[in-house]
């Protein structure tokens, strides 16, 4: 770490502002602050900065630094001179700093909020992004150092830069004098200048991972000239997938030129990446861990693009490993490049222009519309082996191992523009950034379903090769966001393949309405029964019995995809023998199922079938796409129906029966006709459930709603006493409020804690009751009986004082001297239903609000609801409908509803509260009681605790190591 020799500075060195930062072309770049000891770095980066960029930058010609400047631009006293450098290799590509100046205009010699930037990049890398991922970054630390507004003065030539300030998102007064370009803006982020940084953040982590999987050449580091091997395994695997790039095996061993060391099964051989003429975008490295960093450093002064480290020895291995690891992409980011693994299972690419195969799968899977994650390899096996043998292709693969750089993350930011992948599969056993990948998930999913098995989700053991900050949410609570966010979560790798099968190949159906037909009248009732425990609504089965043909079969379905009260099919079909003696043909069967399918696109269908050998592989195989197939058309993508395309209201499609001597016609050969089949109906029907919901979750995320604006909230009064509160404790690890601080800090978001008087003896009880008005309630706030009305520590509807005096007798003889129980007074309110609404802050999740009833029974049966924050009004509603006691709201067995309007309200302004407010880190409003109107909050709590440097609202970079 570079660490500031200059005495004068005023401030240790600034660490937490180093980041890594994926650039717009996909490549990585370092920012830091610069030091005392960057001087040489300085004038050597100046010295390739052409003339007319050095008069862009200060007005004039200026060809070299003098002393005085080298001086003034090295020390910095990281307060009102600061000043960031990216850097590629250890050397600057880029420079950015800033100088806290007074209103007018001249330096600062006191605390003012603005500063005036200016930037200067070095003319071979401009075009990459360099500026404006500078300018996220030294705008956070101007924030951070309570500068508000930067302003800057351009050559109204200088275009390129003016265009980095404009195309920021910040609110911006522009003006011009003396010829020059001014330009002033406000630092506080707004709605698009964070649409642009995730934007920009988008599309350059979704090319860094493009580069990695679309390589124009692959060298493979560690290949043995005798068969067998990890590097030799991962050769021939490139060279049978038919791999359409440069292909190169190294291995320090060869003498390249010598006698048979030329190449290896016609590949040429080199000793090392540096003899390699020409360029190298990949580099598979499987070398013993101890040389791997000699490889990285060959390949990073080559100009190698990305890594595929599948060399194992590093963080799973223990403490040594983990430090390896992190050096390891230390190193590989100093050079500008990316790394999947260590520890990886490799890559895979079906598409025609690479077929690249750089991975340990033995076989290459078929072209298809799927992507493809995983972070073990064993998983990997299992799940690619799946897919293939139910005839599935993938568009890309990645069994990232350690994924100690590209992550599941990275691979959201890819396929969300990747045209050739229609569904995701996931398999995480950690999630190192759950904050954005809720967010990214999110906006994917509005898109292309995405499919995800969470490892290793009870156990609370990540694997020993992942380093990440673990959550303190249950894992109820973590699947509950993810399916927040859209994602389709699932148990086993065994549902994601199924899930994937039907998603990939079929429409999302419009509704939950399912009709069953078969040859198999059990089997249709199990499907029935399966249906109705995975909440779809399904028909009365179709028995078609046993003596149905292939052609009644597709009568059937056609029929019933011509049924305006049907969402989607299930088929059954189990070994039949005919009137004349014929028996089972898979493959007569799959083109009749297809072609009545192909006659009513917009619903999905999926097949049951038992001990029926062939019938899956045929339906595959009418369907499937080889490595050499053709992109299948686009013409019917799997889409979740608008809001005008409800059940019913579409013109129904009747495609004509052939008779017995027409032949049925083929659909297209294309994913979008796969039908997937099933061995077990429980399976198909849970596959179609998950669809059926997300296919509800893309509508209701059509319409997510809108975070309410109330006039009565005090954002700044709040902020300033937060800020008094943690001030007087000084404690980092935060506190608790005192209630009356914590009633306070609410009702400055207009949420109203009914008051309670302290009553540490009989007659200060008598008083605190006459003070409230009868009747009252006498409660103990003792930490093992607050809120435990159950165990009688509460006692309602005291009348008068005798009554008050005898209560509070029985509560001390039952459980101890007052000052134990900490006994309160407080003012009955209206009856109703007791529930619970709670907020906290992950440090992995972000802000989740929760809400359920009060009480044991609840508690027991976990009956939470949980949401991310901020939530909008109609997330609000949804979150108080998705508890199982939610008919208690609502009027069950003819009681009266309550006011559910004003808990959603209640709901928001806590969301609010924490959205607002990263320093408070926890709310719970226990018990908190709707009436039929209104609501009244009995009791509050709320912690506080300074908020992390930086969130998921900073500017863009790469996790940590």
């Amino acid at each position: 770490m570079q660490t500031p020799s200059d005495q004068q500075d005023r401030h240790d060195y600034p660490s937490h502002w180093e980041a890594d930062v994926v650039l717009r072309d996909g490549g990585t770049a370092r920012i830091r602050p610069i030091t005392a000891e960057d001087a040489d770095r300085l004038v050597s980066f100046y010295e390739q900065v052409s003339d007319e960029s050095k008069y862009y930058r200060f007005f004039a010609p200026y060809p070299r630094l003098s002393a005085k400047d080298v001086h003034r631009f090295t020390h910095h006293d990281q307060v009102d001179r600061v000043g960031l450098a990216a850097t590629v290799g250890g050397e600057f590509i880029a420079t950015v700093r800033y100088d806290r100046i007074d209103e007018r205009g001249m330096a600062a010699s006191a605390p003012a909020d603005e500063a005036e930037v200016a930037f200067l990049v070095q003319d071979a890398h401009q075009g990459r992004g360099v500026a404006s991922t500078l300018l996220e970054h030294i705008a956070a630390v101007a924030r951070e150092r309570g500068i508000r507004r930067f302003a800057a003065e351009v050559l109204p030539a200088n275009t390129k830069m003016i265009k980095v300030f404009t195309d920021a998102g910040y609110q911006q007064k522009r003006s011009f004098e003396d010829g020059v370009v001014r330009l002033e803006f406000d630092l506080e982020p707004t709605d698009r200048s964070l649409a642009v940084q995730r934007a920009r953040e988008q599309r350059a982590e979704g090319r860094s991972v493009q580069r990695l999987l679309t390589p124009g050449s692959v060298a493979v580091i560690g290949v043995g000239r005798a068969p067998g091997g990890v590097g030799r395994s991962v050769l021939n695997n490139l060279q049978e997938s038919g791999y359409t790039g440069r292909l190169y095996a190294v291995n320090s061993a060869f003498v390249a030129g010598g006698q048979g060391d030329a190449d290896i099964d016609g590949v040429p051989a080199h000793r090392s990446v540096a003899d390699i003429e020409e360029p190298v975008d990949l580099a598979v490295v499987s070398v013993p861990a101890d040389r791997v960093p000699q490889a990285v450093a060959e390949c990073g002064e080559r100009g190698v693009r990305g890594l595929v480290v599948l060399s194992a020895g590093y963080a799973e291995s223990g403490v040594e490993g983990r430090e390896r690891q992190r050096e390891l992409v230390r190193q590989a980011r100093s050079y500008g490049m990316r790394i999947i693994g260590p520890n990886a299972f490799g890559v895979i690419n079906t598409s025609p222009e690479t077929r690249l195969n750089a991975s340990l799968a033995p076989q290459s899977p078929a072209r298809g519309r799927i992507g493809l994650f995983t972070q073990s390899g064993a998983i990997g096996i299992a799940l690619l082996s799946g897919l293939h043998r139910r005839g599935a292709g993938l568009s890309t693969f990645v069994g990232s191992g350690n994924r100690a750089d590209v992550s599941g993350n990275d691979l959201l930011q890819y396929w969300f523009e990747d045209p050739d992948t229609d569904v995701t599969l996931m398999y995480l056993e950690t999630i190192g950034n759950p904050r954005k990948f809720t967010r990214l998930a999110r906006r994917s999913a509005t898109t292309k379903p995405l499919v995800v098995v969470q490892g290793a989700r009870h156990s609370g053991i990540a694997p020993t090769g992942h380093a990440v900050q673990a959550t303190r949410l249950p894992h109820a609570t973590v699947s509950a966001l993810l399916r927040q966010a859209g994602v389709i979560r699932v148990d086993t790798v065994t549902e994601m393949v199924d899930a994937g099968l039907l998603l990939a190949g079929q429409p999302l159906p419009s509704g939950p309405r399912v009709a069953i037909l078969g040859n198999s009248e059990s089997l249709g009732l199990l499907t029935y029964d399966a249906c109705v425990a995975d909440g779809l609504r399904p028909q009365r089965p179709r028995d078609l019995t046993t003596g149905a043909t292939p052609a009644d079969f597709r009568t059937a379905l056609t029929e019933a995809l011509s049924d305006d009260g049907c969402d989607a099919v299930i088929v059954n079909a189990i070994p039949w023998v005919g009137e004349d003696g014929a028996t089972t043909d898979p493959e007569t069967l799959a083109t009749e199922l297809r072609a009545a399918a192909a006659g009513c696109p917009a619903k999905p269908v999926a097949v049951v079938h038992v001990e029926l050998g062939g019938l899956a592989e045929a339906l595959a195989a009418a369907t499937s796409t080889g490595p050499d197939a053709p992109t299948p058309p686009t013409g019917r993508k799997p889409e979740a129906p608008g809001p005008a395309e409800a059940p019913g209201t579409a013109e129904p499609t009747t495609p004509q029966t052939p008779g017995p001597s027409e032949e049925p016609p083929e659909p297209p050969a294309s994913d979008q006709y796969r039908i997937p089949a099933y061995p077990a109906a429980e399976r198909a029907v849970r596959a179609l459930s998950e669809a059926v919901k997300y296919a509800q979750w893309r509508r209701e995320a059509a319409e997510p709603g809108r975070v309410h604006e109330y006039d009565d909230i005090d954002e700044n009064g709040a902020a300033a006493r937060i800020e008094e509160l943690l001030a007087a404790d000084g404690d980092p690890r935060g506190l608790t409020l005192a209630p009356a601080d914590a009633h306070e800090l609410l009702g400055r978001y207009g949420i109203h804690v009914r008051q309670a008087l302290a009553a540490p003896d009989p007659d200060a009880a008598a008083e605190a009751a006459r003070t409230l008005g009868y009747p009252v309630a006498l409660k103990t706030t003792a930490p093992h009986l607050r809120h435990r009305a159950d165990l009688g520590g509460v006692r309602l509807d005291l009348a008068d004082e005798e009554q008050l005096r005898r209560a509070y007798q029985e509560l001390t003889d039952a459980f101890g001297k007052p000052a134990e129980l900490r006994p309160v007074v407080q003012g009955m309110v209206p009856r109703g239903v007791d529930t619970v609404v709670r907020a906290v802050i992950d440090p992995a999740a972000g802000a989740v609000l929760s809400f359920g009833l009060a009480g044991a029974a609840s508690e027991l049966l976990g009956d939470t609801a949980h949401r991310l924050v901020p939530v909008t009004d109609r997330e609000a509603g949804s979150l108080i409908r998705s508890i199982r006691t939610a008919p208690l709201l609502f009027g069950w067995r003819g009681s009266a509803p309550v006011d559910t309007p004003a808990l959603e309200e209640l709901l928001q302004r806590v969301s609010r509260l924490v959205d607002d407010h990263p320093e408070v880190v926890g709310v719970s409003l226990e018990p908190v009681v709707v009436a039929q109107r209104g609501l009244s909050v009995l009791d509050a709590s709320v912690r506080l605790a300074p908020p992390p440097a930086r969130d998921d609202l900073g500017p863009r970079t790469l996790p940590g190591y």
